[in-house]
């Protein structure tokens, strides 16, 4: 079995008499890249900084690579990596004396050369970072990030601000370190993203924990009833069904040819998603207003 990377039970952390985090439980084992969903103010940035040991909290248990963060040393930071959403300030000198500056913070680094090439920028090698586009430079930050050759990565909106063609090529990249055995938190706003590359995703709101697993089973998904759109007469029909390629051969029966505007549509990582921050947001509502009478 796969040894769990973090444990986390019953995370609490409040502002202000405000629960940010109000008892979260989370498991993730290794190698697994896994993802944090969920609208702004969901409790994602704080669940994370308390895990990269940032942010103390006010309940409950946490280990992270067997260590609680809070009691954490020098040792144990330097088996994790992170890529921070803004970019990194860095000195005008060439790309690779950055990434060698940066690997002697670290024990046992990995070779400057090597992790240029494995985020695609050896022959930037010699450049200034200010004169990289956008994507090299979100990828020099993750080469900041795995030049100590982490155990643990976490990734802060990793592709913000870039095009189709560098968000995936992006991706490549990081499912390369997890085949290498790196462990990644991803926290992204793209659902498309988290559907590509995480092996588990987990929907937080209002603080709390909605949904967990994979894109393609998240919060019943791969059990949901499709829906069968054509068109008769002129007329736009559906029906939901747990059956659609039955209805789809009953329908075939009555047309010559091809079924007018037929369309088959299952419930997608984004129907799911919207739909249990709804929810959750309703229950927010609806608990906040005996408070506020009080």
């Amino acid at each position: 079995m796969s040894e769990t990377v973090i444990e986390v039970t019953g995370l609490v952390k409040e502002y202000g008499g405000h629960r940010a985090v109000a008892g979260v439980d989370l498991s993730v084992p290794e190698g697994e890249i896994f993802s944090l969903l969920g609208p702004n103010g969901a409790g994602k940035s704080t669940t994370v900084e308390i895990l990269e040991g940032f942010r103390r909290r006010d309940g409950g248990a946490v280990r992270v690579l067997g260590v609680d963060p809070e009691k954490a040393d020098r040792s144990w930071r330097s088996r994790i990596g992170i890529v921070w959403q803004g970019e990194t300030l860095l000195p005008k000198v060439p790309v690779r004396e950055v990434v060698r500056h940066f690997a002697g913070h670290h024990p046992r680094p990995r070779d400057p050369d090597a992790v240029l090439e494995l985020v695609g920028l050896t022959e930037k090698a010699r450049a200034l970072p200010e004169s990289l586009s956008g994507g090299q430079r979100r990828r020099l930050d993750v080469a900041l990030g795995i030049v100590g050759d982490p155990e643990l990565l976490f990734l802060d909106e990793p592709t913000t601000g870039f095009d189709p063609k560098a968000r995936r090529d992006f991706w490549e990249l990081i499912r390369n370190l997890a085949r290498e055995g790196t462990t990644v938190v991803l926290t992204t706003h793209y659902l498309e993203e988290a559907e590509a590359l995480a092996d588990r995703v987990c929907v937080l709101a209002e603080g709390r924990v909605r949904a967990l697993g994979s894109p393609a089973t998240l919060g019943g998904r791969a059990t949901a009833q499709a829906t069968v759109h054509w068109s008769q007469d002129g007329v736009r029909r559906e029906i939901r069904t747990d059956e659609p390629t039955r209805v789809i051969t009953e329908l075939a029966a009555g047309y010559p040819g091809e079924i007018p505007e037929l369309r088959v549509h299952r419930p997608t990582l984004e129907d799911v998603y919207l739909e249990l921050i709804g929810d959750a947001e309703g229950i927010g509502t609806r608990t906040a207003q005996p408070e506020a009478v009080a």
